[in-house]
């Protein structure tokens, strides 16, 4: 079997509160990037980070780092609130970008125009923006102009969640110098740049990854979906659910995707809490009621199976949102 070697493992390490629930925008009291070795299954912290009071809701906010970005030994990273640039394999800190718009940030990604594009999921819109943090585009997620639900004027970094979102983007991609993004409500991955989409029609995507000329998007229930970028069309779904000995359990919310090759693939998930949300959580309905833990598991696709686990809250990660190859 072909091993990736060291992992980075890019999330939030879990607030303990023993008195009350908390929202999954509380969730989170330490951003943090841990190297993983998984053959011997330890690990370092590489980064640990938390956003300055000024930065974010005055009410327990939850700081940890959502989807990130790897390209020319650079990291970016986002917090709910600000972009963050390191520099491999070092992790010096380069950059902080944050402004009043950012709110509930997904992913950030750089672009083929020396530019970033950034998931602003709580405002369901896409910006991009320059190394400076320059706004250069906005665009509604939804077709419409991106301030008709929104304030210019409102600092959204100060507001603890606007949810529900009527689309909660998440990922972004960029294909043949088009940027698109995955929609989770619409089920769907689109063409900000020019006309086009991805149906993903089995469930709720996350992440939109390009590997090895196709995209590969997982769903939080546990599918990866594998479609050709060029006709858009769905080639390959794979259950992951299936590819276990007791398929009848939560392998919790599917995100993160690191292929090794063509055949194995490491796949990120975080254990499922409550949410005041039910909806959003409609697709365990029919599971039994096991819980897995937060983890990262390898599987292979030829075979479809499950090949090996590997618990993360151990090694300080309870939420996990993006997986990369170690420098």
């Amino acid at each position: 079997m072909t091993s990736a070697g060291s992992i980075y493992i890019v999330g939030g390490h879990v607030r303990q509160n023993l008195f009350r629930k908390l929202e999954e925008w509380q969730s989170c009291d330490r951003a943090r990037i841990v190297q993983l070795g998984p053959e011997e299954n330890r690990s370092h912290v590489c980064v640990e980070y938390s956003s300055s009071p000024e930065l974010c809701s005055d009410n327990q906010p939850a700081i940890l780092f959502k989807a990130a970005s790897i390209c020319d030994k650079t990291l970016y990273a986002c917090t709910s609130t600000e972009v963050l640039v390191y520099k491999l394999p070092g992790f010096e800190q380069v950059r902080r970008i944050s402004l009043p718009c950012f709110n509930d940030l997904h992913h950030v990604c750089p672009t083929s125009r020396g530019t970033l594009a950034v998931a602003v999921t709580g405002l369901d819109m896409v910006v991009e923006i320059t190394s400076t943090g320059e706004l250069v585009r906005e665009w509604s997620v939804l077709g419409e102009e991106p301030w008709a639900h929104f304030s210019r004027t409102t600092d959204y970094r100060k507001v603890q969640t606007t949810k529900p979102h009527r689309s909660h983007p998440n990922h972004i991609f960029e294909w043949n110098g088009e940027l698109w993004v995955t929609r989770f409500e619409q089920r769907d991955a689109i063409c900000l740049t020019s006309p086009g989409r991805i149906d993903i029609a089995v469930e709720r995507p996350h992440d939109g990854l390009l590997f090895g000329g196709s995209l590969y998007f997982t769903t939080v229930d546990g599918h990866i979906v594998i479609a050709d970028p060029d006709s858009r069309a769905v080639t390959r779904i794979y259950d992951l659910n299936k590819m276990h000995s007791q398929p009848r359990q939560i392998l919790g919310w599917c995100r993160g995707l690191l292929p090794v090759d063509e055949r194995y693939i490491w796949v990120g998930f975080t254990r499922v809490r409550p949410t005041k949300f039910k909806e959003n959580l409609a697709w365990i309905r029919n599971k039994a009621n096991r819980h897995k833990s937060s983890h990262i598991g390898l599987y292979d696709l030829k075979e479809q199976r499950s090949v090996r686990e590997i618990a993360v809250e151990p090694h300080g990660i309870g939420v996990v949102f993006s997986l990369f190859h170690a420098s």
